[in-house]
């Protein structure tokens, strides 16, 4: 039996087990007006068609593909803040197609650096999302009918 006060996971296992994650994980860092990726796992990779040598160094406004929505804004005010995040939005693949990102956003102040990092995990919600606006259009469609 483990004591839970020695227990320490390897940096390499950290790693891996990150890396292995199911959703996309990502950290990034202000610069100016740029929150800039300095790591993307590989379920971030495979959600958005992206390899780590293509993004990392990167703004992660490339997803929106020039689009402007209101959970931008939300994302945007919450960064200057310092406050965490969840919204879903939509992006895009490197191929263009639309994916809803469930997006969740921590932020993280590392005192040793004087620096605040910002995790995000990603995860899509795209067949949810058409669910719903299937659902929508339907409960709309009865309405007519009801009243028509």
């Amino acid at each position: 039996m483990r004591n839970e006060q020695t227990t320490v996971i390897r940096p390499d296992l950290l790693q891996a087990l990150i890396d292995h994650a199911e959703h996309g994980i990502t950290i990034a860092e202000r610069e100016g007006n740029d929150t800039i990726l300095l790591y993307v796992n590989h379920a971030f990779e495979q959600l958005t068609g992206y390899s780590s040598d293509e993004c990392l160094y990167q703004d992660c406004r490339f997803l929106q593909n020039g689009e402007r929505q209101a959970a931008l804004t939300d994302i945007r005010r919450a960064i200057e803040t310092d406050q965490p995040i969840r919204v879903v939005l939509r992006n895009y693949r490197k191929d263009g197609s639309l994916f809803w990102n469930d997006l969740t956003i921590t932020p993280y102040f590392d005192e040793e650096e004087g620096i605040t990092y910002y995790i995000g995990v990603q995860k899509d919600v795209t067949a949810l999302v058409n669910l719903q606006q299937e659902l929508a259009a339907a409960q709309a469609r009865i309405k007519e009918l009801e009243q028509g």
